[in-house]
């Protein structure tokens, strides 16, 4: 139904004031004494304002605060949500997370006493934890955390929440994981960030022999265009692991074996689990699907020194592939629009 709109008006005391045109067709009130018309009858009853020039209405449904969704909607499947802050000093380089809160959590068992731990990757060795919340599938933390993070360094860095539940035997049961990369972020002085992101099952599967890599397809046939989004890989088998060595992610798009496009993400220093969280999109035929493959290469690279192969991945139509990499394409295919991700075994031939 639609709301009712309340009246706008010019009260009876401002009737006996001298107006001025102005150029812009706004008016001002010159200063005199203002013309007192005398209350009477209830202040609440409408018709005390007998006199007042109605001059508009005001929709009330423009002034209402939107809907806070985020802790209602819940899509099929979800194993949890968590909110956090995150603020950057730069005089201090210092990092301050705030653990807010964390919802609609699903427990191996009818109880859940949940923690958080906090990880700035690629440190995986040294992380900060939570307290323990007793007996909730709704934890609320309201904790905060500080890294010590230069600002040359911050956009390299990953934010990963790992949120366990302690059993009656003390024993810890991962419930989920956010990955969050910091390089897409402005982070200031006066600029704290809410957010909130879904939890995600880690992948406990021990890494093939090259390395995993991480990604998205998804097709629009209506305007023929491919979405790759590189999420990240595991396991890499770096040369060196240092600071001077980058690892990005070739994504290329071939047609018959001939190159038709090629994009690289950002590269990320010294990582073996580098996230990226990069999206790109290709022009690709409906009637190309057939004889397109797409081909994701993890190339290391380092000063002075020639870029290395550490692992490819190639996704496409029975022509060129089979087993995961196949299914993978013709999901893709099958559920337009609809961003379907997988993890896949990175290999050299």
């Amino acid at each position: 139904s639609r709301s009712r709109s309340v009246p706008f008006i010019i009260p009876p005391t401002l009737h006996g004031q001298d107006w001025i045109n102005l150029t812009n067709e706004e008016q001002v009130q010159e200063e005199s004494d203002p013309y007192m018309i005398p209350q009477s009858g209830p202040r609440s009853s409408f018709h005390s304002l007998a006199g007042s020039y109605i001059v508009g209405t005001v929709n009330p449904d423009l002034y209402k605060f939107p809907e806070d969704k985020s802790e209602t909607d819940f899509p099929e499947g979800n194993i949890g949500r968590l909110w956090f802050s995150i603020e950057y000093e730069h005089e201090s380089e210092r990092l301050l997370v705030s653990l807010i809160k964390v919802r609609k959590l699903q427990p191996p068992a009818d109880s859940c006493s949940p923690f958080v731990k906090i990880y700035l990757l690629p440190d995986e060795r040294s992380y900060l934890q939570s307290t323990t919340k007793c007996k909730t599938l709704n934890p609320q933390f309201d904790e905060n955390f500080v890294f010590q993070v230069s600002s040359k360094m911050l956009f390299q860095r990953t934010l990963k929440f790992l949120v366990y539940h302690v059993d009656k035997q003390k024993k810890h049961h991962l419930l989920g994981q956010v990955i969050f990369p910091l390089k897409n972020e402005t982070l200031t002085d006066d600029n704290k960030l809410v957010i909130w992101r879904d939890l995600e099952k880690e992948n406990l599967e021990p890494p093939s022999e090259y390395g995993d890599i991480q990604f998205s397809l998804s097709y629009n046939d209506y305007l023929g265009r491919l979405t790759v989004v590189v999420l990240r890989a595991r396991g890499l088998k770096l040369q060196e692991e240092n600071h001077a060595v980058s690892v990005y992610v070739e994504v290329t798009v071939m047609n018959r074996n001939k190159v038709i496009k090629r994009k690289m993400t950002a590269a990320v220093l010294g990582s073996p689990n580098p996230v990226y969280n990069e999206t790109f999109s290709f022009k690709v035929d409906q009637t190309e699907l057939d004889t397109a493959s797409l081909s994701l290469s993890v190339l290391q690279s380092a000063k002075g020194e020639k870029t290395l192969l550490l692992g490819r991945v190639v996704v496409g139509p029975f022509m060129y592939t089979r087993g995961k990499e196949l299914e993978h394409w013709n999901e893709m295919i099958s559920k337009s629009k609809e961003l379907i991700k997988r993890w896949h075994a990175l290999c050299h031939s």
